[in-house]
């Protein structure tokens, strides 16, 4: 009986792999330009067809790319942070346990506004306090409460007296996740009593102490990374170009966007500096612009060989040709990985190396 079932399984897979003949692609709004143009150089050069771009944001994606093997899912999921362990647990609950990871460069978080607007010059402190759900007491005292602040100059007497207003991507999108973990978590610990929880949360892992450290390390994801949701920051979908019109219909607006958006839109657009850096080609690649991730992309194994072309995509996307230092992603903006970095990449997407976390 059992046999019978395995093979009534198989059949049904391979009638489901015989349903399509290219590559489906989901994920990060940041990723799509990049994969598109990749899909489409591929389409043109190689016998196969081109594969098929959507962008859901990285963390919509991830929840499609993990509910299972088979033709009906993903093949490939882009992400503008690196997955979590949590979304590595839900894809082995419904068998995707062969996963490549792929990095393929990076990117700069831009806090930007309409180029005829004046240049905004912001820490990553002045970031959370303007757009955090909770900030500490006014009063000095190691409390929070509900974020009072409505203009920048209440934020930081140095701002100007602008509405706050700042268009950024939905909680699904890896942005969004990025945003929080670099700019406002950045800010969030440059006071020392919050920064005091997150040693607590270590000190008490360390000691063996499990429910502790989790509920501290809650505590402090919380505060830190919690977006306020009365008005001054406005979810604007993962659409960038919508984020451009209307940044030029109210240029009192900040939008959060990707650099290579900044970089294909700088004759309308402009990046605002944070903590004294200007989001660049060169600050990004260097570190020194302190809002800048990893961009990844995930391939299901099992997919390898049953849909045709992946191992070719794989090739292309980490070619020379595409992710090097003078590829065809750097010139829509990507920020490639250095020399011995990408040697390893390809080398690992080469050989299929399984994720690691």
């Amino acid at each position: 009986m059992t046999a019978t079932l395995a093979a009534a399984a198989l059949a049904g897979t391979q009638v489901a792999s015989a349903a399509r003949d290219y590559i489906t692609v989901v994920g990060s709004s940041t990723v799509y330009p990049f994969a598109t143009v990749v899909a489409e150089r591929f389409g043109k050069s190689t016998q196969f067809k081109t594969p098929k771009i959507e962008s859901t944001g990285s963390g919509g994606g991830l929840k499609l790319f993990c509910q299972g093997v088979g033709t009906q899912h993903p093949d490939v999921t882009n992400a503008s942070r690196r997955i979590k362990s949590s979304e590595v647990d839900l894809c082995a609950s419904n068998g995707v346990k062969d996963i490549v990871e792929v990095l393929i460069g990076y990117d700069g978080i831009v806090i930007g506004n309409a180029k005829a607007a004046d240049t905004m010059k912001l820490t990553r402190r002045d970031l959370f306090l303007a757009l955090a759900k909770e900030v500490p007491n006014p009063d000095g005292s190691e409390t929070l409460v509900a974020n009072p602040y409505k203009t920048w100059k209440e934020v930081n007497p140095a701002l100007p007296a602008k509405k706050i207003e700042v268009l950024g991507p939905p909680p699904t999108s890896g942005t969004r996740d990025a945003f929080a973990e670099l700019a406002m978590e950045g800010g969030c610990k440059k006071f020392g009593w919050i920064k005091d929880i997150k040693k607590q949360s270590k000190k008490a892992k360390k000691a063996g102490d499990k429910a502790k450290a989790k509920t501290l390390k809650k505590k402090y994801k919380a505060i830190c990374h919690s977006v306020r949701e009365d008005g001054p920051y406005i979810e604007a979908g993962e659409n960038d170009n919508l984020i451009v019109q209307k940044l030029n219909a109210n240029k009192n607006a900040l939008g959060i966007f990707g650099f290579s958006f900044l970089d294909q839109n700088s004759d309308m657009i402009q990046g605002s500096i944070v903590d004294g850096k200007e989001p660049t080609f060169e600050s990004i690649a260097d570190g020194s612009y302190p809002v800048s991730r990893p961009l990844y992309f995930y391939v299901k194994k099992a997919h390898i060989g049953v849909v045709p072309g992946i191992k070719e995509y794989l090739a292309e996307f980490t070619s020379e040709k595409a992710f090097g230092e003078e590829g065809y992603l750097t010139e829509k903006g990507m920020i490639p990985l250095g020399d011995s970095k990408r040697t390893q990449v390809a080398a690992d997407v080469k050989n299929l190396k399984n994720l690691s976390m």
